[in-house]
């Protein structure tokens, strides 16, 4: 459990920064840096099961009908988000990308409760229904249907579901998940040289040198989220994940300076509070097993 907690606040932390990273490709369209991130993080991930020496593990994925199908289905998912989060930072919506990392939590106890029959104590509940309430006023704040924060909390939440019911090692089911589309992201590339839009391409050497960085930009939080996943109740791992769009929030307001409510802000304190009252219950959890 401590294992899987620091994983996930490594991974969470290094997310919450994400945005810093994609602002500096403003000029290169979101296709195309989601194609980029797919191929250089399948190629990282080769390099780093390489130097393991598991690639008898991707054999043994390769013969496995079910695991190949689940493998790919985390793969889409994690590559719809990757889209969706891309197109929303490089477009002015860092808010509305904090605001879904704010629901994914939520979504991923009533997953937890669900597919996986974790059984959260009345502290928990509690903590739950203080973010609930949290994210429905921050929803009716903001004016509009949040379809960002809502695809982006639905495909991680899926996307976690999936990564806590395979079992398979971090490192090779990222490589897994990445391969699955990679057919994808080189035909794109193909595509684009076709029409002629190829724009990372035509980046300056330093800065496309930054882009081929993004498949260790990409890959990294997955690792440390993928073992932290292994390690702790779903449940829990989500509401550790208050860390990044926190700090999402944090950058929208003073680096990116985007517009942020007053409500905004009594939501942001009511999430805390929440995330208070739930590693509190958590605690005082632990203590009673320990005890009995």
């Amino acid at each position: 459990m401590n294992n899987g907690l620091v994983n996930a606040i490594i991974a969470y932390i290094m997310w919450g920064v994400l945005p810093l990273y994609w602002k500096l490709f403003d000029d290169v369209p979101a296709g195309e840096i989601l194609s980029h991130r797919v191929v250089w993080s399948f190629v990282f991930m080769g390099i780093l099961v390489a130097v393991q020496r598991r690639w008898g593990d991707m054999k043994r994925i390769a013969a496995s009908r079910s695991l190949l199908l689940s493998l790919a289905a985390s793969g889409l998912l994690i590559a719809a988000n990757w889209l969706i989060f891309i197109w929303a930072v490089n477009n002015g919506h860092v808010v509305e990308t904090s605001l879904g990392y704010y629901l994914n939590p939520l979504l991923n106890v009533l997953l937890a409760v669900v597919f996986l029959r974790e059984k959260p104590n009345r502290g928990q509940w509690l903590a739950i229904a203080i973010a609930g309430a949290a994210v429905l006023i921050i929803a009716i704040d903001y004016g509009r249907f949040p379809w960002i924060a809502i695809s982006l909390a639905v495909s991680f939440g899926l996307y976690g579901l999936a990564k806590k019911k395979i079992v398979q090692d971090a490192s090779v089911g990222l490589l897994s998940e990445t391969a699955v589309v990679l057919p994808v992201a080189l035909g794109y590339w193909i595509y684009l040289a076709a029409v002629g839009k190829t724009t990372a391409w035509t980046l300056p050497p330093s800065m496309f040198v930054e882009l081929l960085l993004s498949g260790v930009v990409t890959a990294l939080p997955l690792l440390f989220f993928a073992r932290a996943a292994a390690r702790m109740a779903l449940s829990t791992l989500g509401f550790v994940q208050y860390i990044g769009p926190t700090i999402m929030l944090l950058l929208s307001v003073f680096v990116f300076k985007e517009s942020v409510s007053p409500v905004l802000l009594v939501g942001f304190a009511l999430i805390w509070t929440a995330l208070v009252v739930y590693a509190a219950a958590s605690v005082r959890n632990t203590k009673l097993a320990k005890a009995s």
